[in-house]
């Protein structure tokens, strides 16, 4: 017993020893670097500024002269090109004092802002399926995506619970109004994602859920007692803090139950950030506020005024504050009437580098372009396969001509509600069935509808009505027209099926569909999924993530698969997946190289 006591007792004081030097080199490095800074820089290191990679010389001067002139301590990402945005990353780490964290609003991963990189879902999708693990295998997807593209802060995931349907800015990017799924979710990616090295970020504190005012625009009211607040909006805060999120963004929101000052937002109030997050949830991580040029604060106070403000309320890092020298001067005024002092300043300066070290900022290497979209794109095609599977939601099953799977004999009417040209879902259609596609898109108008109308009306066995290319928004009813609707409305017969692509919230202008599937994304991948849906060799599993029409959230009809999946290797998703998988395989050495056999009875 003593030997084992005595074995137990080195290691203990082993991995103790171990935590006090690896805290030492933390203190050592913070100590230095922070010793380096003049007063001003010192501010400057709590300021995210803005960045982009597709807006020309004048906009990387002036991103060079902040860098130079203040010694910023982050910028964010927004958009461009991922090659561009690496080399302009390399060139502002080479010509900055000190390293800058990079940061960036990628709630569906890096191709949110950049071209030439696959989109993945919309949280709001992932709110459709109920698997947890593949919510935490995307989010550890875009953190290594982040990695590969020097990125060391994503402000995701989303908590926001989305129980108000007119909600403008929300929507699609919540993972739905069932709060136990928003945070099971949300612990999930944020999991995935700093399983990867990348420090996530809770947004928007204390909840963006239920507004109906954008708060880039003005400021959002939301009158809720504290009591309501605690058990829904604040309570995912508390579960992803209780679970180790690294940063909280603070929205821009009046809460009077939380502060009664006129147009205190939420961003800027000590109650909120200090007395709630702080104090009552015990965060001890980074927090951010929400981009200070939003009108939700910039509409009341002067761009100053709203740093010092956030400062006092508590917050750490100052996002996109319009004017990084008369923020610093306004700083120091208020350090000078001591409204701050250099104390609260330097600890958060301290907290902030404490970080960067952590993200590896202490030893930062350039990031290297070699094969960079490859890598980018290399796990995206696979992820979305199986969400757009497990995510296809049926909300009214069709009879007769209608019913699920479509016969192959059937001769159908295709309409394309939204598109000037065919997509790949008409593409695939035609390739399936026997079938004539019309196009209507948004610019189009009555005249195309009725001519359409006679062309297809009496004549087909069955119509598909694909609703395509709408916005994500709420703003003027998602893009759609009175005119399609008018369309649609025709043509809803007992031989029809309406799938809609995109935002689930839009189906709500489709509640009367003699059938209705709700599809969730529009892309290549999601449109194949739904093709095999029709033809039975996809099940449907899909629950609403929100209210739509009369159908309560957690609805959705299972439809299970009829026929077994063509395990040829023609089709080029398919070609495109498994070359994912591969190249993914590979770049984590999993194996050198391989070769891909397809074998079917025997051959």
């Amino acid at each position: 017993m003593k030997k084992i006591f005595f074995i137990v007792a080195v290691f203990i004081s082993s991995v103790s020893f171990s935590q006090y030097r690896s805290r030492l080199s933390v203190d050592k490095w913070v100590d230095s670097v922070f010793n380096s800074l003049t007063p001003e820089q010192r501010i400057a290191q709590l300021m995210v500024i803005r960045a982009h990679s597709n807006l020309g010389a004048d906009h990387i001067a002036k991103v060079t002269s902040d860098i130079q002139q203040y010694n910023v301590g982050a910028l964010c990402f927004f958009q461009g090109g991922p090659i561009r945005q690496a080399n302009l990353t390399n060139f502002y780490q080479s010509i900055t004092k000190t390293p800058l964290m990079i940061t960036i609003d990628g709630e569906w991963g890096v191709g949110m802002r950049l071209d030439s990189v696959t989109k993945y879902p919309y949280q709001l999708t992932l709110g459709a399926m109920e698997n947890q693990r593949l919510v935490y295998e995307m989010g550890l997807a875009v953190g290594e995506q982040c990695k590969r593209l020097g990125i060391h802060v994503n402000y995701a995931p989303v908590v926001d619970i989305n129980n108000n349907p007119n909600n403008p800015v929300i929507g699609y990017r919540s993972f739905g109004e069932d709060r136990d799924k928003v945070i099971k979710f949300g612990i999930a990616y944020m999991k995935g994602m700093q399983d990867a090295g990348i420090m996530a970020c809770a947004k928007h504190f204390p909840g963006h859920g239920d507004v109906d005012v954008d708060s880039h625009l003005d400021l959002p009211v939301i009158n809720k007692s504290r009591a309501e607040l605690d058990s829904n909006e604040i309570k995912p805060f508390r579960e992803l803090i209780n679970a180790g999120i690294g940063s909280v963004m603070v929205a821009h929101l009046s809460v009077p139950s939380i502060d009664t000052g006129e147009h205190r937002a939420t961003s800027i109030s000590k109650n909120t950030v200090t007395g709630i997050l702080r104090d009552d949830l015990g965060f001890n991580g980074l927090t951010f506020t929400d981009a200070l040029e939003m009108k939700g604060v910039a509409k009341y106070f002067p761009g100053g005024v709203i740093s010092v403000e956030a400062l006092i309320a508590g917050n750490d890092m100052l996002c996109l504050p319009e004017d990084v020298g008369k923020a610093i001067d306004a700083i120091k005024s208020a350090i000078d009437s001591n409204r701050l002092s250099w104390n609260d300043i330097d600890a958060k300066v301290k907290k902030v580098l404490k970080a960067k070290y952590q993200l590896g900022l202490n030893q930062l290497k350039p990031i290297d372009t070699t094969n960079l979209l490859r890598d980018l794109n290399a796990k995206t095609d696979a992820i979305r396969m199986k969400v757009a599977k497990e995510t296809m939601t049926v909300l009214k099953q069709g009879t007769g001509n209608a019913a699920l799977p479509l016969k192959k004999n059937y001769k159908i009417a295709y309409i394309d509600i939204g598109d000037s040209d065919l997509n790949s879902f008409g593409r695939e259609l035609a390739e399936n069935y026997k079938i004539d596609s019309y196009l209507f898109s948004w610019k189009d108008g009555d005249d195309k509808a009725d001519s359409i109308f006679e062309k297809v009306i009496d004549k087909y066995d069955v119509v598909l009505l694909g609703i395509h290319n709408f916005s994500n928004r709420l703003a003027n009813n998602y893009g759609i027209t009175n005119s399609s609707l008018s369309l649609w409305r025709r043509l809803n017969k007992t031989n029809s099926i309406t799938l809609v692509f995109g935002n689930v919230l839009a189906a709500a202008n489709y509640c009367d569909a003699n059938a209705l599937v709700a599809c969730h994304q529009d892309d290549n991948i999601t449109r194949h999924v739904a093709l095999d849906l029709l033809k039975g060799k996809n099940s449907a599993s899909g629950k609403l993530p929100v209210r739509v029409c009369d159908f309560k959230a957690g609805y959705g009809i299972d439809v299970a698969a009829v026929e077994k999946t063509d395990p040829s290797m023609k089709k080029a998703w398919m070609a495109q997946t498994i070359d994912s998988i591969v190249t993914d395989a590979i770049s984590q050495k999993a194996f050198p190289g391989c070769v891909v056999l397809a074998v079917k009875n025997g051959e």
